[in-house]
């Protein structure tokens, strides 16, 4: 799975959204006071798809946006950033090669969360791509 990360972290550095966020982009949990905004990405589930020619991993990532601004524009902005990074995608899969990367839902979610006693409301995207590698 280090040859996804690795790859997903490859294509996003340097880019519109990783400028966006001032380089917060973190692999399956934010430090402790990170400040927004901010992009955690995570496996949610890979699923091995054996054939007799091919070993293929089917791998869900899913991306989490996150802004505490009350505006809509940064968290539809940081998506659309995503989208275009990531929306067949050709991603650098080193030893595998790489079938597809595909969008495959996003959840709009508003939390209220305390952050140094105060509450503040915060916009949370869950973006979820399904990218497809062959051994």
């Amino acid at each position: 799975m280090n040859n996804i990360f690795t790859g997903i972290m490859t294509k996003i550095s340097g880019s519109s959204l990783s400028s966006y966020v001032g380089g917060r982009i973190y692999l399956d949990v934010a430090p402790d006071g990170a400040q927004f905004p901010y992009v955690v990405f995570f496996v949610v589930a890979s699923t091995p798809e054996d054939t007799f020619k091919n070993d293929i991993d089917d791998t869900l990532v899913q991306f989490s946006l996150f802004s505490a601004s009350p505006s809509a524009t940064e968290i539809t902005t940081m998506y659309g950033y995503l989208k275009a990074i990531f929306d067949d995608a050709a991603l650098s899969i080193s030893g595998d090669t790489l079938i597809w990367c595909v969008r495959e839902n996003t959840t709009t979610m508003v939390d209220d969360v305390v952050i140094n006693d105060a509450t503040v409301r915060l916009k949370h995207w869950a973006v979820d791509y399904s990218i497809k590698v062959q051994d």
